[in-house]
This record gives structure tokens, C-alpha cells and sequence, in this order.
């Protein structure tokens, strides 16, 4: 199984209780701020933050909260800057962590993300240590209880996708990071509406860990995840159901 979908899905069967809900609607305001200050406050002319809106209200994050991000990545309503900034490390069983975060004190966040890294057996690498393990791709999420996947492909390809794989109940469509949201708006024009999309950082190969080193990844993981200014977390990590499991503890 992929580390990655596997904790993605994890995180949003988690995502139920209304603390780890809160949590996630900061998180996803910060990134319609921040597509908002890169390319304007007019969705229809921002295609990152036409996403970015789409992954909120998929969350049923609430109107007026994404209002008020887009307020305040334009300027028009006062408040903290924020600015995206990366972090790469290990972590147990020598697999590479890529952290995307936005922050308004890079000072404070690279301090936290280095002491829980330190704390629970990772350790935080130079820029460049593990990027080039991973490779950026864009991916969109359809509910396999939803859709087939004879229709998931026939509308992946007409759309434009590179590849289909369905996997925890999700079908994950691949795109190249140019044609990432073409893609997206020719689903739209097809009527197929999907979960979630994302670019990600997608590795090249995987690491295997087991045991007590699997059972510590997922704890570092979780911790990593929670860190309020992490925005996304890439690894390249591969654990059993069994790990997994301990994240319900």
C-alpha cells in the first residue's frame, strides 16, 4: 500500500470530530490566503485558489470563513501575513519527510518542527536532502463508491489525466503539474465531481519499515501533522494495516 493515501485516507476519516475539524479549517484558510496574495481574490482568474476554495467547501468549511481568508491574502482585511516555506528530514526506518507549511514566523516553526522531529526519532535535513526523491504531480480524488472504475478511467483519460489507480475506497487521478487544473475543469464540464485535488510530491521509490520503527513513524507522523503550521506532509514510507492501527490509540 502507498504511505501516503493510506494516511490520507486516515486523516479523513479523522477529520469527523470537531477539533482535528477546526484544525483543518485553519490550515486550508492559510492556503486560500496564500493563493489568494499570489494571484488575486477573483477565483475565476486564480486557478490555484479556485481549488483551494473547492478543497475548503469539500471540507464544509463555512462561507464566510473562506471569505475571510481570500479577505486577507488580498490585503482587505487586516491580519498576519503568511508565507509557504519547506522543510525535508528523515524519520524512523530512514524515510524521507517533505513538509510544504505557512507560517507567519518561519523562526518559530522551524524550532517546533525541530524538536519534534529530534524528539521522536527524525532529525531535519538541509533544503535539497530528500526533494529529489519525490517528483511534483497533481492529484484529484474521486469516491469509488461513486463512481466505477470503468467510468473513474473513461472520464480520467478524456479529461486528460496520465493515470488511474483506485485504492482505500478512492480513485486517485495523476496529472502533470501543467495540466493539473485543466483536468480538473474538464471533469467539471463532464459532470464528474471529485473529493479533493492537490499538487503533491509524489516519491520515486518507497522505504518498508516494520515493527516498533513503523509503530514510531506513525507517532512522528501524527505529531508532524499536527504541527499547526504544516500545511501537507510528503513521505515515502511503507507500513502495514497493523501500524496503521496505532494511530486509533
Amino acid at each position: 500500500m502507498s504511505g501516503h493515501s493510506k494516511w490520507a485516507q486516515i486523516k479523513r476519516q479523522k477529520a469527523v470530530n470537531d477539533q482535528t475539524r477546526g484544525k483543518r479549517f485553519s490550515k486550508l484558510g492559510r492556503e486560500i490566503a496564500v493563493a489568494a496574495r499570489q494571484g488575486g481574490g477573483d477565483p475565476s482568474f486564480n486557478p490555484r485558489l479556485r481549488t483551494a476554495i473547492a478543497n475548503a467547501k469539500a471540507e464544509n468549511m463555512p462561507a464566510a470563513n473562506i471569505e475571510r481568508a481570500v479577505q486577507r491574502g488580498t490585503g482587505a482585511l487586516p491580519g498576519v501575513t503568511f508565507e509557504e516555506v519547506t522543510f525535508e528530514g528523515y524519520g524512523p526506518g530512514g524515510v524521507a519527510m517533505y513538509l510544504e507549511c505557512v507560517t507567519d514566523n518561519n523562526n518559530r516553526t522551524v524550532a517546533e518542527i525541530r524538536h519534534i522531529m529530534s524528539k521522536m526519532g527524525g532529525n531535519l535535513g538541509q533544503s535539497g536532502s530528500v526533494a529529489w526523491m519525490f517528483e511534483r504531480k497533481g492529484q484529484i480524488y474521486l469516491d469509488a463508491g461513486r463512481y466505477d472504475e470503468e467510468l473513474a478511467l473513461e472520464s480520467a483519460l478524456a479529461a486528460g489525466a496520465e493515470d488511474v489507480r483506485t485504492e482505500d475506497g478512492v480513485h486517485v487521478l495523476t496529472t502533470s503539474v501543467a495540466d493539473f487544473h485543466a483536468v480538473q475543469d474538464a471533469l467539471r464540464e463532464q459532470g464528474v465531481d471529485f473529493d479533493e485535488a492537490e499538487l503533491a510530491m509524489l516519491p520515486s521509490t518507497t522505504v518498508e519499515v516494520k515493527g516498533r520503527e513503523a509503530v514510531r513513524l506513525m507517532k512522528l507522523v501524527t505529531a508532524i501533522e499536527e504541527q499547526d503550521d504544516v500545511l501537507k506532509l510528503y513521505s515515502n514510507f511503507e507500513v502495514d494495516d497493523e501500524a496503521f492501527a496505532t494511530l486509533d490509540g
